[in-house]
Parts: structure tokens; sequence; C-alpha cells
């Protein structure tokens, strides 16, 4: 009576494999925050690395002076980094945190602080305490006037952020639960009903069925022995895995551009589309690149020139990335020299080059001839 004892007790275990009692099992879908940190990263990082290659010149009566400032600005602001990637760090921490502190050393080094505690005063200029650098926490207490402080007000993009990335994450996120789903392979491993299904048989299935998988998942090439009395059989949905893929890719294009918008960068900038890129590329310089550089160089101004010298003619001026080039506007550049409305050296200067230390090209010339306009009159005459 044993072999029926078998089939008895089989028979009792299959209820207890396939109990439905009334419960439905699902599985959470995993968020997956790092879509919000990607976006973030790429717009952020796109504006840091064009204002990194800003140059900071020190002018003097339309003269520029070169001297230990200049070299911290443009050079090597401290002794770990350049000034591109000194630049690029502050401009990140200025749009991420709202706000960068950057001070200088004993030793006469430019600092970008990690964290510090701002103590704002009514009358007297604000404080900034336990002002942290990597690891090392200074003493002493940094005033107003002896630091560069500026603030970004991003307030609309963290409102933005909190509600808009709730949706775009969940939305992504079962989208990449669908798309595992759809594209896993699934398989059914049987013994033949005539083995006895004791714990040492089931051992052994079990076992094989391991050495199997792990044979198909690290192996490109796999040969597996078939066993008589064992089944593999694959289920394999063939479906729209090409196409879940790239559904997802657009759901992570949008929300980049929903940032890159509101941090002010047109998207076919960020996206590499080429219709109108020379437009949104002056647009994205003008109303988002620019602006960042003017508050460097305001804030430059205002902490390392004196009103006196201010009033003098000293100042800051920033020469950023431009959009304009000197031999494709050369026929640009010939009609406002030759037309009287700049001189030389003016027109040098809106191209970011220096002035030349020559009086003839701060004259005003006319006409094709490039004419004096003293010695212009006597042409005419002719």
């Amino acid at each position: 009576m044993s072999w029926l004892e078998d089939i008895f007790q089989r028979n009792k275990d299959i209820p207890s494999s396939y109990s439905v009692e009334g419960e439905i099992f699902g599985s959470e879908v995993e968020q997956r925050s790092y879509m919000k940190r990607l976006a973030l990263e790429i717009c952020i990082n796109f504006i840091a690395r064009s204002v990194a290659q800003t140059e900071f010149r020190i002018m003097d009566n339309k003269k520029r002076v070169r001297d230990d400032w200049d070299y911290l600005l443009n050079v090597r602001p401290n002794t770990d980094c350049s000034a591109s990637d000194f630049w690029q760090d502050a401009t990140y921490k200025l749009i991420h945190n709202s706000e960068v502190l950057i001070i200088l050393s004993d030793s006469n080094d430019l600092l970008i602080a990690d964290s510090f505690v701002r103590e704002k005063r009514a009358v007297y200029p604000d404080t900034f305490k336990n002002v942290t650098v990597k690891e090392f926490t200074f003493a002493r207490t940094f005033s107003m006037d002896e630091v560069i402080y500026l603030t970004y007000n991003n307030a609309k993009l963290s409102r933005f952020m909190d509600g808009m990335f709730e949706d775009f994450t969940e939305l992504f996120s079962r989208m990449v639960e669908t798309s595992m789903f759809a594209n896993q392979i699934r398989a059914t491993a049987g013994m033949d009903s005539t083995q006895k299904l004791d714990d040492e048989n089931l051992g052994k299935l079990q076992r094989f069925i391991d050495k199997m998988f792990n044979a198909f998942r690290k192996n490109a090439f796999a040969i597996v022995p078939k066993l008589k009395g064992f089944e593999y059989d694959e289920i394999v949905n063939g479906g729209n895995g090409g196409r879940s893929v790239e559904d997802m890719m657009k759901v992570l294009d949008k929300a980049i551009d929903y940032v890159a918008e509101l941090l002010g960068i047109p998207p076919a900038i960020i996206n590499g589309s080429l219709s109108d890129y020379e437009t949104a590329l002056k647009a994205y310089i003008k109303f988002t690149n620019n602006p960042i550089i003017k508050k460097f160089c305001d804030e430059l101004n205002a902490k390392l020139i004196t009103k006196e010298d201010y009033l003098k003619g000293k100042h800051f001026k920033a020469f950023g990335i431009q959009v304009k080039s000197v031999t494709e506007n050369a026929e640009a550049v010939d009609k406002l020299v030759a037309s009287g409305a700049y001189n030389r050296n003016e027109v040098r200067e809106k191209f970011g080059d220096e002035r030349v230390d020559d009086p003839e090209l701060d004259k005003y010339v006319i006409t094709k001839n490039y004419q004096t306009v003293e010695g212009g009159e006597k042409n005419d005459k002719n």
C-alpha cells in the first residue's frame, strides 16, 4: 500500500500549493530616484561647463591688469584645482544648493565651502561660521565683506521637482518593471511522475536546475545535458521589448527637457537637435549663461575693487563663450570700422580680444580706404 500512500500524499500536497483564499499578490514598483539625479546632473553640469570657460579680467582705463588676482581667478585658484574646474564647481554649487561661498585662506588660496552657517544681521554685515572645506572646518568667522557669496533663486525649480519627479519616477519605474517582465526568460522544469518526490530527489533536481540556470545566465553559449525523466521548457514572450525601451527613453528625455527649460536651457541644445541650434545657442548664452557670469562679475567688483578705484575706471570684465567669430563676421567687422561707428580696438574687445597698445587702432576711420576722419575731408573735395 506504500504506492497508494505516495499518490494520496502527492494529491494532498497539491491544494496547499494552489491555495487561493481570496488573496491577491503583487509587487510594489521600485522607485528609481536616479532619474531625478540624472536630469539634474545633465542640465546643471551643462551650465557649469559653459560658465567655466569664462575669463575674468581686471581692467584699468581699458587696459588689462595682470596681478595676483588675475592669476588666482584665471589660472590656479588653489593648490588642488585649475581655474576651469574651480568655476565649474562653484557654478554647480550655486545652482544645485541655491548658494555658494568662496573664501580666501591664510595661504591666499580661493576655496569653495562645502558647508557653512550664515548668520543674518540687520545693520552689520552677515557672518559665516563653521565654514567647512572638504574635511577641514575653519575656527574663525568670516564676514560678508571678505568673502564671495552668491545666491541663486531656484524656488520654482524645487517646487516643480518635488511634484513632477514623483509622477515621472513612478511612470518610469513602472515602465522599467514592465519591460523587465516582458523580456524575462521564464522556464518550467518537470520530473517523471513515476519518481518519488522525496527530499533527496527534490534536492538533486534543485541542484541541477541551479547549475543549468547559472550556465544560461553567465555564459553566452551553454550546453546542458538532457536527462531522462527531466524536462526543461522555456516560455518565451517575444513581445515589443524594443518598443518598451524606446518609450522609456522618451520619458527620460522629456524629464530632462523639462528641467532644462526651468534652468533656461533650450532643449534643442541638450538633446542635440540640429533644428534652430544656432538660435537656441544664442538664446542660452544671452539669457542663461551671461546672467550667471554677471553674478560672479558683480560680486568680484563689489568685494575686490574699492569704490574709489571703481569710480576711476578699474573693474572686472568677464569674457565667456561667444557664438560670434571674427572670421565668420569679417564683413560685419569691416562695415563697423569703415563706417566710423567703432575703432579697431573696440571691435577687438567685442570679440574677446585684448586691446593693442597702438594709437592708430584707437582712431576712428571712415571709407573703405580706412583713412582717418581728418584726412578724409580732402579726399571728399577731390
